[in-house]
């Protein structure tokens, strides 16, 4: 049975992580800009959508947060790592689609998107422990 869980999950990660790199490279009407777009200054494109004023910086914010909870969930359960190695995993693979968002220009390489996804993917880790916990493992 936890073999058939751990595949389960596997293909979940699979196929959310492919769903995930169409979105951020070809979906929502993405097209090739003309320049590379980069943001270093943490904090800095965050700070304009606070206060959160339209729906636009609400779905920015919290998207940018709930779409890698998933992870949180699927990578310790797929791979059995914890903590800090879940965390390194995650960034390592966040960083090469930050950077072919970069490199492709259709998308930005963004370190608010790092916080924010990395904050998604706590949330994500969080869960999976309230969960593991109420099932009594």
């Amino acid at each position: 049975m936890k073999s058939h869980f751990k595949m389960t999950a596997l293909i979940f990660l699979i196929g959310y992580t492919m769903m995930l790199i169409y979105w951020m490279i070809w979906g929502f009407g993405r097209t090739t800009q003309e320049e590379f777009s980069y943001n270093l200054v943490p904090f800095s494109t965050m700070a304009n959508y606070f206060p959160i004023r339209s729906l636009a910086s609400l779905i920015n914010i919290v998207g940018n947060i709930a779409v890698f909870v998933p992870f949180g969930v699927l990578i310790p359960v797929v791979f059995r790592i914890r903590n800090v190695k879940m965390l390194g995993f995650f960034l390592v693979g966040l960083f090469v689609l930050e950077m072919a968002q970069l490199i492709s220009r259709r998308g930005s390489l963004d370190v608010d998107d790092f916080i924010l996804n990395t904050i998604g993917v706590t949330i994500g880790y969080g869960l999976l422990g309230v969960i593991l916990k109420l099932r009594g493992r």
